[in-house]
C-alpha cells in the first residue's frame, strides 16, 4: 500500500469516527432535553414549587364574615363605622364569595365598591354642571369644575389601588387609596362659605365612607397575610 492510499484510509478512520462521537453526543443532548421540564422556571420544578403564571402565589382561603371585617375594621380606622359598614357590604351579593376566599377576598370588593361610588359621583357631578353651564355665575362652574377634576383623579386612583391588591402589593394599595380619599373633602371644600349646601353632599359623603371601608379592608388583607 502506497504512503497517498495509507493516508487516505487513515482520513476515513478518522471521519468515521468523529461521525460516530457526534451522533453519541446529539444523543445525549436530547435525551438531557426530554428530562428537562419545558418550562422557564427550572428552578421551582426541580424543588418542586408551584410554577409562576404570573398570578399572585395563593394562600390558604381563611373566610371572614361581613360582620367580622366590619368590626375589625371599625375598631381600628376611625373613618369606618360599623353599621354602615354592615349596610353597604352586608347588601352586596358578592360579599359572601368574597368572604368564603379571606380578607383580600372583601378588600377587592370593596375597592371596586369605592370605583363605582366615584364614577356615579362624577356623573351626577357632571349632569348639575351642564346644568349650570346656563348660568352666569363662574364661580359655581370652577366649583363644579374642581369637583370633576377631584372625582375623575380619585377614581383613576383607586383603579391602580386595585390592581396593587389584586398583586398583593398592599402598600402601595393603601398608598393609593388614602391619596384617592380626600375628592370628598376636597369637593365640600370648595363650597364653604357659600349660602347654598352642596349639591352632592349624599354622593360625596357615601363615597368618602366607602373608601375609608376600602382602605379599612385593605390594612387588614395586608396584616393576614403577613401573619400567614
Amino acid at each position: 500500500m502506497t504512503r497517498a492510499s495509507s493516508s487516505s484510509s487513515s482520513r476515513r478512520v478518522t471521519l468515521v469516527l468523529l461521525g460516530l462521537r457526534l451522533l453519541l453526543l446529539v444523543g445525549v443532548a436530547q435525551a438531557v432535553v426530554e428530562l428537562v421540564p419545558a418550562d422557564d422556571n427550572i428552578a421551582a420544578a426541580a424543588a418542586g414549587t408551584a410554577v409562576d403564571d404570573g398570578e399572585p402565589p395563593q394562600q390558604c382561603a381563611t373566610p371572614v364574615s361581613v360582620e367580622e371585617a366590619c368590626r375589625g375594621a371599625s375598631e381600628t380606622h376611625a373613618g369606618v363605622a360599623y353599621d354602615h359598614c354592615m349596610a353597604s357590604l352586608g347588601a352586596d351579593p358578592r360579599s359572601k364569595e368574597a368572604g368564603n376566599k379571606n380578607m383580600h377576598g372583601l378588600a377587592v370588593l370593596a375597592t371596586r365598591m369605592a370605583i363605582d361610588h366615584a364614577a356615579s359621583t362624577e356623573s351626577k357631578i357632571d349632569d348639575l354642571a351642564e346644568l349650570e353651564a346656563a348660568s352666569s355665575d363662574p364661580q359655581a362652574r370652577a366649583r363644579f369644575n374642581h369637583c370633576l377634576e377631584q372625582y375623575g383623579g380619585a377614581a383613576d386612583l383607586l383603579r391602580d389601588a386595585l390592581d396593587n391588591l389584586k398583586a398583593k402589593i398592599y402598600g402601595k394599595a393603601m398608598e393609593q387609596l388614602t391619596a384617592a380619599m380626600g375628592a370628598s373633602e376636597s369637593c365640600e371644600d370648595a363650597w364653604k362659605g357659600e349660602e347654598e349646601d352642596v349639591p352632592v353632599a349624599a354622593h360625596d359623603r357615601e363615597y368618602g365612607r366607602m373608601a375609608h371601608i376600602a382602605f379599612g379592608f385593605t390594612h387588614h388583607a395586608a396584616v393576614a397575610a403577613a401573619a400567614a
